[in-house]
């Protein structure tokens, strides 16, 4: 069974998921967590393959998709906090991560403050400190001048590879769509909360079995970046999705199931 369009009030905002059901009872949940600018529709591609086994929860973080947009700016916590009430509210406890670049910024952070809640870590496209202050306050200060779309582009080329800029047009232009109709203050909020993370302390501190991979032409975050995080953290596995930009799951799926199987299985989870 799945739920669409549903939401659910927590951590006094208003958030919007998906959760797909349709596994056996006592099953983990596996949860992705958005990048900046996204919403839970990047996951579409791989739900399919996984809901047969796990229930799959997506959501919509604060101030994008169809989720309130509190007043910011933010700071990490405040996303995890939202997490934790959105898992409490659904009566969920035990969980797999999957985040994205500022997801996995949000995961990272969780899996320090919630050790007992996770099975399973992987981090996609992210690190424990992403950018610095003065790439965050350019791209700050470039949204307050010109908006969202004044970005979008420079934003799609480290997202997309070339081959998929050229050969995905309709698809690019849904995926712009998304991009700049996030809100702006949602997406400057996020840009604050990045800005001020770093999770570096944090990173030698997480317990949970973690697999960090990354597309070989991510423009956002590039493999060194990701892999530099990947040897902080004790014990984590590192891999690289070739023709892949910044987010596998729309470009290269089945590429990024495998890895996930792979690691579920690892990590001992039921049905992987």
């Amino acid at each position: 069974m799945t739920k669409l369009l549903t939401f659910l009030s927590a951590n006094g905002i208003v958030q919007h998921y998906a959760l797909h059901d349709g596994a056996r009872a006592n099953t983990p949940t596996i949860v992705f967590v958005n990048a900046l600018g996204t919403d839970l529709r990047i996951w579409n591609a791989v739900l399919p393959a996984l809901a047969g086994a796990y229930r799959v929860l997506v959501y919509d973080k604060r101030g994008h998709g169809l989720s309130d947009t509190p007043s910011g700016p933010y700071v990490i916590d405040d996303y995890v906090d939202d997490l934790i009430a959105l898992l409490d509210g659904l009566g969920i406890d035990d969980i797999a991560l999957v985040g994205l670049s500022m997801g996995g910024l949000i995961a990272q952070r969780l899996a320090v403050r919630f050790p007992e809640r996770l099975r399973a870590l992987v981090l996609s496209g992210t690190a424990a400190r992403i950018g610095t202050d003065a790439t965050w306050a350019a791209r700050i200060a470039d949204i307050e001048n010109s908006g969202i779309a004044g970005v979008a582009d420079a934003v799609l080329e480290r997202w997309f590879t070339p081959a998929f800029r050229t050969g995905e047009a309709a698809a690019l232009a849904g995926w712009r769509n998304m991009l700049t109709r996030t809100p702006v203050d949602g997406y400057l909020g996020a840009c604050a909360a990045i800005r001020t993370a770093d999770l570096r302390p944090d990173a030698r501190r997480i317990g949970t079995p973690t697999l960090c991979i990354v597309g070989d032409h991510d423009g956002s975050t590039p493999p060194d970046v990701v892999r530099e995080t990947a040897v902080l953290i004790p014990g984590a596995r590192f891999a690289v999705i070739e023709n892949s930009g910044h987010i596998p799951a729309i470009e290269q799926p089945a590429a990024l199931l495998a890895l996930l199987g792979q690691h579920f299985r690892d990590a001992g989870l039921p049905n992987a």
